[in-house]
């Protein structure tokens, strides 16, 4: 499994189809902003990061133009990541409570973190075309995470690539579709959903999304994964 996800990651690593996207993360990379001038910029698609084993996937929307974007790893040098982190090492998926570069070490146990879309968009909002170029390689991903049980969509844009994909590997979507929400809880096939709000400034600052509440949904994951 882990060299078939080194393969997947290098075909990520690699991809330019989405010729908006190839332009704005190169654009950011050469632009950069003034509190990171000095730093090297990743600057391509970023890829799944974590556990070839794990029993967990977080799927997110799309790296940030100054975190995942710049330092090559997915949720890693902003805010967003900070918050996530913190919240993994406190219920035992990562190593450290922080990550702030790709080579810093950090491990995650159990889990594994991608995002819908492998490049950062213009104002994170991808296209519904970028969207579906970027699907086949979570849908790839997921096949070959084989003890893969729970997936933890971060907000409604992850929870819908989810369900999208989990569709495309011919598991049966429930009708009516299943609503996002944070806390809820769906089947797909062998797979259970669990939804979270996600770890956005926006949801943190305002507490629409606090660390007891992200812990807990973490924690519940961690149980169904072990159960199933």
């Amino acid at each position: 499994m882990s060299e078939a996800l080194d393969d997947l990651t290098a075909e990520i690593v690699d991809c330019r189809r989405c010729p908006r996207l190839v332009e704005w993360r190169e654009r950011v990379a050469r632009e950069k902003v003034a509190r990171f001038a000095s730093e090297p910029y990743w600057g391509r698609p970023v890829p799944g990061f974590g556990d070839p084993d794990a029993r967990v996937l977080l799927l997110g929307l799309a790296p940030a133009a100054h975190g995942g974007n710049r330092t090559g790893r997915v949720f890693t040098g902003d805010r967003s990541g900070d918050f996530l982190w913190e919240a993994l090492h406190a219920t035992g998926f990562a190593s450290s409570p922080s990550g702030r570069t790709g080579d810093d070490g950090l491990v995650l146990s159990g889990a594994y973190i991608a995002a819908a879309v492998r490049c950062a968009p213009p104002a994170n909002k991808p296209t519904p075309a970028e969207r579906d170029a970027c699907r086949p390689f979570l849908v790839r991903e997921i096949a070959l995470l084989r003890r893969l049980r729970v997936i933890v969509p971060l907000g409604s844009f992850g929870w819908d690539a989810a369900l999208r994909s989990l569709d495309a590997l011919g598991h049966e979507v429930p009708r009516p579709r299943p609503r996002f929400g944070h806390g809820v809880e769906t089947a797909v096939g062998p797979y259970r959903l669990v939804g979270s709000f996600h770890p956005s400034q926006q949801n943190t600052f305002t507490r629409r999304l606090t660390q007891p509440m992200l812990r807990e949904v973490l924690r519940l994951a961690g149980e169904r994964a072990r159960s199933d």
